[in-house]
């Protein structure tokens, strides 16, 4: 297991451990352990499986970024609809629909080559 520590940059962070599966032989990791625990001291944990082969081979059986990152859209619009909105909520959501937008506009270029759903690249 490695130990993920980018997200440490506030106490809340801080107090939020992630651990992932080695890499595998695509170099991507398959599941991800996030921990931390509640005012009553009480441990949460929460484990997030991506996807792991292709979909034509494997079928659906975990998370893609694009899930992700959908998730993160709509936490910062909602920010952005009340008290909390700000430039900076604005810039992330922006940079995350682009991130969005390059996987997506990947996901197109492989079914064009007919090679989506394989590990063909």
């Amino acid at each position: 297991m490695r130990t993920i520590t980018l997200h440490r940059t506030n106490e809340c962070n801080s107090q939020i451990t992630i651990e992932a599966d080695d890499r595998n032989e695509t170099g991507a990791t398959r599941n991800y352990l996030v921990r931390w625990y509640e005012r009553d001291g009480s441990g949460v944990e929460v484990e997030i499986p991506f996807q792991y082969g292709p979909l034509k081979e494997a079928g659906n059986n975990g998370l893609t970024l694009e899930v992700l990152l959908a998730i993160c859209i709509d936490q910062l619009q909602g920010h952005q609809s009340n008290k909390y909105a700000c430039r900076e909520n604005a810039l992330a959501t922006t940079k995350i629909e682009e991130a969005f937008h390059w996987l997506e506009h990947r996901t197109r270029l492989r079914e064009a080559r007919g090679v989506e759903g394989t590990h063909e690249v």
